[in-house]
């Protein structure tokens, strides 16, 4: 259906954000996935946020690999930069991207396929440099391109609907990039907009490491009986931490919670995270309680959702390796070449 562009007419009365734009205009091409397919509400969700972050679209850049999932940067934002890399290789190429130009957004969509198989390496070298990125992976345990075969975020124990178990332990990616350092960790479902909308909008907002695994149901060949990434397994098993509100200005905070029952996280740029409780022993700036608590829940069959670890003090790879704040694009010849005494320096320093 690509074929068919979106029509250019808008309603003048379409409600609009703060800098003028519609949901349209953060919209992309028709989406050529299977009817029903759980990426395109994570493409809706991505929309929503940006739309109620009121981002600039031409200061976005999107980068994916190759699968299912790394279609739907297509779908969204359709006015902002783009790359599609290959297989697996999309944390290297947001990485290198990040480095010349730290003024723009980095959304990097992939698939447990693509960052849990060929790109696991990928994955784990941008998740412990702290490249400052919102990295969503849009879970559904099958290699759906090539007809369902499992992939290495499948469940030991589940059934592909062929009827063949799978004998494999799973990768849970939350898991490594807890392990890894990310500083902002958190795993939602596609079918719980309410969940994960302000979730993206928290993680593009967080300076460093943003890591959303997304369960998200392939219609086609892993939403069956037997599947634990189903809709009707995920919506049976969900055991959600917590619900998370984004306050992105300076304005009071109202809520009709019980006291202890919200917890509000002020991030570096003043972004304030109000967590509501649903576990009331659950703490989110605890990283070693964060991995506890997903492996007592993953031993009974539960899928852990909501804001798992935020480090509201976290740094990105910029300030580790103390880059120029300039865009690489910027810098002229004084810049590159400061001259022979500033060599001699330099130089001197290494004796």
């Amino acid at each position: 259906m690509t074929y068919i562009a979106k029509p250019k007419f808008q309603h003048p009365g379409l409600p609009k954000n703060d800098l003028g734009y519609t949901h349209r205009d953060y919209e992309g091409k028709v989406s050529t996935l299977c009817a029903g397919c759980g990426h395109d509400s994570i493409t809706a969700s991505i929309i929503e946020a940006c739309y109620e972050l009121s981002i600039e679209p031409h200061r976005v850049a999107k980068i994916s690999g190759i699968g299912c999932s790394s279609k739907t940067p297509d779908y969204f934002l359709g006015n902002s930069h783009g790359f599609n890399s290959v297989h697996g290789r999309m944390p290297s190429v947001l990485t290198g991207a990040n480095l010349a130009n730290r003024d723009l957004i980095y959304l990097g969509v992939s698939g447990d396929g693509d960052s849990a198989s060929i790109g696991f390496g990928q994955f784990a070298h941008s998740i412990r440099r702290g490249v400052n990125m919102t990295y969503i992976v849009e879970n559904n345990g099958v290699y759906g391109l090539t007809k369902g075969q499992f992939s290495a975020t499948a469940d030991r124990g589940s059934k592909s609907k062929k009827g063949v178990m799978n004998t494999d332990n799973a990768i849970d990616l939350v898991a490594i990039a807890l392990q890894l350092g990310a500083t902002f960790v958190a795993r939602s479902f596609s079918g719980d907009k309410t969940q994960l909308v302000p979730l993206i909008a928290a993680a593009i907002r967080h300076k460093g490491a943003s890591f959303i695994d997304v369960v998200s149901p392939c219609i086609a060949f892993n939403n069956h009986a037997g599947s634990t990434k189903s809709f009707d397994y995920v919506r049976e098993h969900n055991d959600a931490v917590n619900r998370l509100d984004v306050i992105t200005g300076r304005d009071p905070i109202t809520v009709d919670y019980a006291p202890g029952s919200v917890q509000v996280v002020e991030q570096h740029d003043g972004t304030r995270l109000a967590l509501r409780k649903i576990d009331a022993d659950y703490d989110p700036n605890d990283r070693l309680a964060a991995m506890t608590f997903l492996q007592k829940h993953a031993a009974k069959g539960q899928v852990v959702t909501g804001l798992l670890y935020v480090d509201p003090d976290s740094e990105d790879m910029h300030a580790h390796l103390d880059t120029v704040e300039r865009p690489l694009n910027t810098l002229d010849a004084g810049d590159l070449c400061p001259g022979s005494s500033a060599l001699d320096k330099i130089n001197a320093s290494l004796r």
